[in-house]
Parts: structure tokens; sequence; C-alpha cells
């Protein structure tokens, strides 16, 4: 199989589309709001000499916070590449709402 020969991609090639559903980003800053919050905690807990075991549990639940988080934040991001690519294909839109679906259950089962 030969590889293709393609130029480099350039720096601005390399850029990625920011998020741009407000309500979106509302929601993944307020998970990141409430993750930190749970780390101010872990800090507490850790100052005041808490159990190893307790500590851990809470670093378990701040990490799974941060898991879907990410996994939000790529869903929302393809969700709105997809879209802006199928705008013109009006009834293709139920069809990527099903599949976004199924693409973040299917991430969902990694954290």
């Amino acid at each position: 199989m030969a590889l293709s020969h393609m130029p480099p991609p350039q720096p601005d090639d390399c850029k990625m589309a920011a998020l741009d559903d407000e309500k979106s980003r509302t929601d993944i800053l307020n998970r990141l709001k409430r993750a930190e919050g749970q780390l101010r905690g872990i800090q507490r807990m850790i100052e005041e000499g808490d159990a190893c075991l307790d500590i851990a549990t809470q670093m378990a639940a701040v990490r799974k916070a941060l898991d879907s988080t990410y996994v939000r934040m790529t869903m929302c991001f393809m969700e709105q590449q997809i879209q802006a690519r199928v705008q013109a294909e009006s009834t293709a839109a139920p069809q990527v709402d099903n599949l976004m679906q199924d693409i973040e259950t299917l991430l969902g089962k990694i954290r």
C-alpha cells in the first residue's frame, strides 16, 4: 500500500474550531466548576488528615467527573462539526442525532 504524498500540514491547518454553542460551553464550564469544588474538598481532607481511602474515593470521583466532561466536550465539538457539514441535507439531521448518541454511548464505556 503506497502512502499518498500530501504536503505537510501548515500551522493554520492544525487549528481546531472552538465550541460555538453557548449552552454546551456553559454546561462544560459548570461541570469543571463542580470538579474544581471537589478538588478543593480533597485539599481540605488532606489538610485535616482524613483517611487515605476516603481521599482516594474522592479523587476517583473527580477523575470520573473530568473524564465525563471531556467526553461531553468531544461530543459537542463533533456534533457541531458534523452538523455544519450536513447543513445542506436537512434530511440527515435525525440520522446525525442518532449517530451522535451512539458515539457518546460508546465513548462513555471507556470511563
